[in-house]
């Protein structure tokens, strides 16, 4: 019945999954449809700003945790309702929250049926990974091209520590976040002349190269620890 238990959490990301697209929940998370009730949206958050911070919250951190393929259009929309400041701070907290909540689930139900499996090679590669888990991690948040549920759910089968997950996650999604905070803030203004944002602007060089640069920065004690090590070898 215990290990019963552990399952549950799981069963109901898979069945909250199943249920969006079962019943066609997606066509409310569109441009479109926000196009058509944007004054509607904006005039319920003047009216009750605390408590659509609070919903808002909420649903990210669901679609966080059950890696439901619209948090890009929430991230947009929460900088459309709250401003890109706002927005930043909401989604950030709540993003972590739901990736936390799923780097547990999976860590407790199929992590440790994988560690059980595990050949020498992999424990090796784990071992490294967790030497420099902070580092690897933050560069993975930070460079666009990994998926967010991607880099959630590789985490616990490489045994990454808890707190390392949940600070490389609060800090490195903060940049890919603001700019598309950003691009929700001047959604309005794209709708008035009759266009729709362009979601690959975080790939335009003057946004995605001092992001890269980030994700190498990131990188450098990884590179400084294994210089050190190899000039070591050489010395002895």
């Amino acid at each position: 019945m215990k290990n019963l238990k552990k399952w549950i959490p799981l069963f109901i990301l898979i069945l909250i999954l199943i249920s969006f697209y079962l019943f066609g929940f997606g066509k409310y998370f569109s441009f479109s449809f926000l196009q058509e009730y944007r004054h509607i949206l904006k005039d319920l958050v003047a009216q009750h700003f605390v408590l659509s911070i609070l919903t808002f919250g909420i649903l990210y951190v669901v679609v966080a945790a059950t890696s439901l393929p619209i948090a890009l259009y929430l991230t947009i929309l929460g900088g459309f309702l709250f401003g890109p400041v706002v927005a930043l701070i909401v989604i950030d907290l709540s993003a972590t929250l739901g990736a936390t909540f799923l780097f547990l689930t999976i860590k407790t139900t199929l992590g440790e049926v994988f560690q059980e499996k595990a050949t020498p090679w992999i424990k090796k590669m784990e071992a490294g990974f967790q030497e420099n888990a902070f580092s690897y991690l933050l560069s993975l948040r930070l460079v666009p091209i990994f998926p967010f549920w991607a880099v959630t759910m590789a985490a616990p089968f490489l045994n990454v520590p808890l707190r390392t997950f949940v600070l490389a996650t609060l800090i490195g999604i903060i940049p890919g976040t603001f700019v598309y905070a950003l691009l929700g803030n001047g959604l309005g203004a794209l709708f008035d002349q009759g266009r729709m944002p362009d979601l690959h602007i975080i790939f335009t060089p003057e946004i995605f190269l001092p992001i890269l640069g980030l994700a190498v920065l990131s990188l450098l004690p990884i590179i400084y620890k294994k210089r050190k090590k190899t000039n070591g070898n050489t010395e002895s």
